[in-house]
C-alpha cells in the first residue's frame, strides 16, 4: 500500500507541478482548552485539518474538516495563525497549509474513523507541544507566541 501511494504521489507532482492547498484550525473550547486528535496513519497528535476540496472556499473547508475530526463547531474565527509551505512540511505531498486559531463548542466525537483514532482537548501546559504530527510543533508554538507567520 505504501510503495502504491508512494507511486500517486509522483503521478499527481508529475501531472499538476503544484501545492496542494489544506487547512489546519486550532480549536479552543469555552473553557480554554485546545482540542488536537490522533491521526490513524502515524498515532501522532496533530492540528485538525485536512484539503480543501473542489469548488470550496476556506471557511467552509475548515467548518467541514473541523466537524468531520472532531464532531465540534467552529463559532468565530480568532485569528490568522499563519500559512506554512515547505515542500518537506507533509510526509505525503507537497501542500500549503493555512493555519486559523478559533472558537469552538459542541461534544467531541469523530466522525471520520479512518483517519482519526482519538479526539482530546489539553489545557495549555499539558499539550504534547515536540511530539506532533507534520509541522504542528511549529503551527502551535507560533499560536502560542502570538505571531503570524508566512513560511
Amino acid at each position: 500500500m505504501r510503495r502504491l501511494w508512494h507511486f500517486a504521489q509522483n503521478v499527481l507532482g508529475i501531472l499538476f507541478r503544484h501545492p496542494i492547498l489544506g487547512v489546519s484550525v486550532i480549536p479552543i473550547l469555552p473553557d480554554g482548552q485546545i482540542v488536537l486528535v490522533r491521526r490513524r496513519d502515524n498515532g501522532k497528535w496533530a492540528l485538525p485539518g485536512g484539503m480543501v476540496d473542489w469548488g470550496e472556499d476556506l471557511p467552509t473547508t475548515l467548518r467541514r474538516e473541523l466537524a468531520e475530526e472532531t464532531g465540534l463547531e467552529l463559532v468565530t474565527t480568532q485569528r490568522l495563525v499563519g500559512i506554512y509551505s515547505a515542500p518537506d512540511r507533509d510526509p505525503r505531498i507537497h501542500s500549503i497549509c493555512v493555519v486559523v486559531a478559533a472558537e469552538v463548542r459542541g461534544t467531541m466525537q469523530i466522525e471520520d474513523t479512518l483517519e482519526i483514532s482519538e479526539v482530546k482537548g489539553f489545557d495549555r501546559d499539558a499539550l504534547p507541544v515536540g511530539h506532533l504530527s507534520h509541522d504542528h510543533d511549529r503551527q502551535l508554538q507560533d499560536f502560542l507566541n502570538g505571531v503570524t507567520t508566512v513560511a
